[in-house]
């Protein structure tokens, strides 16, 4: 298949926006510069050395649980000590420098895995979808997002037929999945049924979070990532009808409620200008950020090494980045700035 020079760069920013998973990159943690607003939230190291990192989610026993691509498996952390265990193992390898398993989500006490990008659209022999975790080392796939993709192209151009699915958030029993190389968002039902909630241009829709039927979504922009293009945006799931919440920070990839329930937003960092697409935010510019109600963001930790998702519990944030850090952010809703 040819490629265009659009669809390339498209396929490659998303490569950039999660960056290579394989990569070996070191956090040095960085508290914001809080200014005359109130305390400064204290940033640590609560676990380093994971591989592979990408996608994460607070389990029903209050452990975080983070993707492993590179070693195919689903890892626990306890949130206090830092301890890490392998909760489940055997997943689909990445191929590429990108996918694998990307995401992980929990129905009641039930774990399920997003996996992508290890199909037959780059050799692979595996499905791209959603695979619910049987036991430690056996899984079941629920929705083959792959197929549904090749049989169901988007509307904007494309070079992996299969789609690059990047994060997923349970919703009525079932899942809302983002496509980050489709530029759309997927709805799995309970039986395992797939359909197209909202087809977007090319905006590289990332994270996401779910309130009732109200979906909040993270747009990383396309290249050249201009911070205006990195927005916050919401719409409803029987109604999609997308409306703008906050904008103004490059590659914007998690978006998350959390204390207080206000609206948190994950930046990777800025971009680093005029270079060839696909190429990473700027080391140490990744930034976790608040929606404020008047359509801006402001800072409440920066100078974090290429972050990629977080969550939270009470006033703590947790966050995964790149190069195998879980950060652990305490304090997080009495301190922010504005730009």
């Amino acid at each position: 298949m040819a490629i265009t020079r659009a669809g390339r760069r498209r396929t490659l920013l998303f490569a950039g926006a999660i960056v290579a998973l394989l990569s070996p990159l070191v956090v040095a943690p960085a508290a914001a510069n809080a200014g005359h607003h109130h305390h400064a939230p204290v940033v640590r190291v609560l676990a380093s050395g994971l591989q592979g990192t990408s996608g994460s989610t607070i389990g029903p026993d209050g452990a975080l649980y983070v993707t492993e691509a590179a070693l195919g498996q689903v890892t626990r952390i306890d949130t206090r000590t830092g301890a890490r265990s392998v909760y489940a193992s055997g997943l689909p390898l990445p191929l590429i420098p990108l996918g694998g398993a990307i995401d992980v989500a929990f129905v009641g006490k039930t774990a399920y895995v997003l996996v992508t990008v290890v199909g037959p659209d780059v050799g692979g022999t595996s499905v791209d979808g959603i695979y619910r975790v049987d036991d430690a080392d056996s899984f079941t796939v629920i929705a083959d997002l792959g197929e549904y993709s090749r049989t169901h192209p988007p509307t904007t151009a494309f070079d992996l037929d299969r789609g690059l699915q990047f994060a997923f958030q349970p919703y009525r029993g079932g899942f809302l999945v983002t496509d980050g190389h489709h530029n759309r968002v997927l709805k799995v039902t309970k039986s395992g049924a797939i359909s197209q909630v909202i087809q977007f241009g090319n905006i590289v829709p990332t994270g996401l979070d779910v309130t009732g039927n109200r979906v909040y979504l993270a747009e990383a922009g396309a290249v050249p990532h201009l911070p205006a293009d990195g927005k916050v945006v919401t719409f409803g799931v029987k109604h999609p009808v997308v409306r703008e919440l906050a904008s103004g920070y490059s590659l914007l990839v998690d978006v998350e409620f959390g204390p207080r329930g206000s609206l948190y937003a994950l930046s990777q960092g800025d971009s680093p200008g005029d270079v060839p697409a696909g190429s990473p935010a700027l080391g140490d510019s990744g930034e976790l950020l608040r929606v404020t109600g008047h359509g801006r963001l402001a800072v409440v930790v920066d100078g974090l090494d290429l972050p990629t998702s977080v969550d939270f519990v009470r006033d703590t944030a947790y966050v995964v980045t790149v190069g195998g850090d879980i950060l652990k952010i305490s304090g997080v809703a009495g301190s922010h700035r504005h730009r």
